[in-house]
């Protein structure tokens, strides 16, 4: 027989093998062999096939159901957790310890979602129904993150950096439950668990630079385009550059300090400190006293609103409403207040003199502190001792000194710059995967992010960050023996090219050199990658 489906003859494989399936039931035979007539042959195929693909059908659903059961006591079986992820700049520590902790998850065999606090704002969120199933939260990051969501559940605090070196780390200690159970905010419970000393300091801190980065990015490049429309003969500022100064300076800059010393108070004493955070930042800003003023109001109003919190912890919870909206913004900012008048005339006198001792810095000690802070820059690549260094640099900015952020800058490229040429000219040190990792290098090196370094010093440490400080440092140093300064506290090659540095020539003199002085220590230190290695494999 020649059988095929009406109309798509080119199914007449399938059509034949799903007969032969048919034809060996016998009862099926004898029926097709009893039929005198075209239509009973075709009747009796029909009926057949119907019930042949019913019991198929019903059988799928079965072995469907047992493989949902299956899966949903799997599933149940396995460890779920819930985390956070958040740096200060948001670009690339955030999505690096997501991905770290994804993976982690999956080589443990656990399952866990990652909500990412970026600089794009939240994504991924976490739902209410995903922190009730979690087993416990885990929050990797170095800004502050709103935890009072997580009420009752077990809760492990990390920096950023945790998520990327040590994701499995992380996710077994959260699936041994040796954790403290958060508390949100007013009910008062022992604090979760924390890794590391001294972290809870440096997150106010860069919760508070963090939110001022976007004011210091775009006002100070505005500041710096306006330098564009002055009159070369005359020295005066023209009509727009007058217009992109004051947005620039008068504005966006005029924010600096409040909104550290808000968003400082904001990470320690959430919503209620965060007013008088504001006032005393303002205070610091009006007399003078700088970013040290402005850290000192920051902290100063967090921690006095945490202990008027407890002070006025014997009003009911009926009342807690009032004393949010009322009792703790109203002494908050009368206390912060009160303490700053006093404080701001002496913090103004150690800024001013901060800032008199370097304008007058000799060339050599000039290059000791670009030494100094070119190195910080790649210590750890965008951790604490990389932003303690840059926001060193953007309160120089805002004292009027714009010599320490081009030095700053310039060790910030030099790492992924310096690693992109050892990828390019020694490629034997290096496997595939990072000699392509290496192109991208070009760009994050030229774009100020120092970030691009960081796969390759987490493989190989003991090589990769000696070299990279060292290159860094030179960088620096450089950059500061040859008088070169920006007004601009961010965009790398940008800034460059549009003549925004001073002595632009030599700034790319230094930051070449740097990169130079990583790629050859590279070359001498990293061995060659041996012929039968896996890709993945770092020397």
């Amino acid at each position: 027989m020649i059988a095929a489906s009406e109309g798509a003859n080119e199914t007449h494989l399938q059509a034949l093998s799903r007969l032969s399936t048919l034809l060996m039931d016998e009862d099926f035979r004898q029926t097709l062999l009893t039929s005198d007539t075209p239509e009973g042959v075709l009747k009796a195929v029909d009926s057949k096939e119907k019930e042949k693909l019913a019991a198929a059908e019903a059988e799928e659903a079965e072995q469907a159901e047992k493989d949902k059961q299956r899966a949903a006591a799997s599933e149940a079986s396995r460890p779920y957790f819930v985390a956070v992820t958040g740096c200060p700049t948001g670009i690339a520590h955030t999505y690096m310890a997501a991905d770290g902790l994804k993976d982690a998850a999956k080589k443990l065999g656990y399952d866990i979602k990652v909500e990412t606090n970026g600089s794009d704002g939240v994504k991924n969120r976490l739902t209410q129904d995903d922190i009730n199933r979690a087993d416990a939260v885990i929050i990797a990051a170095d800004t502050k993150i709103e935890t009072d969501r997580f009420d009752g559940k077990k809760l492990l605090n990390a920096p950023v950096t945790a998520g990327i070196r040590r994701p499995e780390k992380l996710l077994q200690e959260a699936e041994k439950g040796d954790l403290s159970v958060h508390r949100a905010s007013g009910k008062g419970s022992k604090e979760e668990k924390s890794q590391g000393g001294g972290t809870g300091i440096y997150k106010h801190l860069m919760s508070g630079v963090s939110n001022m980065l976007p004011f210091v990015v775009g006002g100070g490049i505005l500041i710096a385009m306006s330098f564009f429309f002055e009159d070369p003969v005359t020295g005066e500022m023209g009509a727009f550059g007058e217009i992109l100064s004051t947005i620039g300076g008068a504005n966006a800059f005029f924010f600096l300090v409040p909104v550290l010393a808000g968003f400082i108070a904001y990470s320690i004493a959430d919503r209620p400190g965060f007013a008088a955070g504001m006032v005393g930042g303002l205070m610091a800003h009006t007399g003078e006293a700088g970013f040290l003023g402005g850290i000192i109001a920051g902290f100063l109003a967090g921690y006095l609103v945490l202990g008027i919190r407890k002070l006025f912890g014997f009003m009911p919870a009926s009342l807690e409403g009032i004393k949010t909206i009322l009792v703790l913004p109203l002494f908050g900012i009368f206390t912060t207040g009160f303490i700053m008048y006093f404080l701001v005339v002496p913090l103004a006198a150690v800024q001013s003199t901060l800032v008199a001792w370097l304008g007058g810095m000799e060339a050599g000690n000039a290059v000791i502190l670009g030494l100094i802070l070119g190195g910080m820059m790649a210590i750890d690549m965008g951790g604490p001792v990389n932003k303690s260094a840059y926001a060193f640099g953007i309160a120089m900015i805002d004292a009027g000194n714009f010599a320490p952020i081009a030095a700053i800058m310039a060790g910030g490229m030099v790492p992924p710059l310096g690693i992109a040429l050892a990828t390019t000219f020694f490629k034997k040190k290096f496997t595939k995967e990072q000699q392509d990792a290496g192109k991208t290098n070009y760009i994050l090196g030229a774009s100020f992010i120092t970030e691009g370094a960081i796969p390759f010093a987490a493989a190989d440490p003991g090589r990769v960050i000696p070299a990279i400080i060292a290159g860094s440092a030179t960088a620096g140093a450089l950059a500061m023996f040859f008088g070169n300064s920006t007004p601009a506290p961010h965009g790398g090659l940008f800034v460059i090219v549009t003549g925004l540095v001073e002595n632009a020539p030599l700034y790319i003199v230094a930051i070449l050199a740097g990169s130079l002085v990583t790629m050859v220590l590279l070359g001498i230190l990293k061995k060659d990658i041996e012929p039968s290695a896996t890709t993945d494999k770092a020397a």
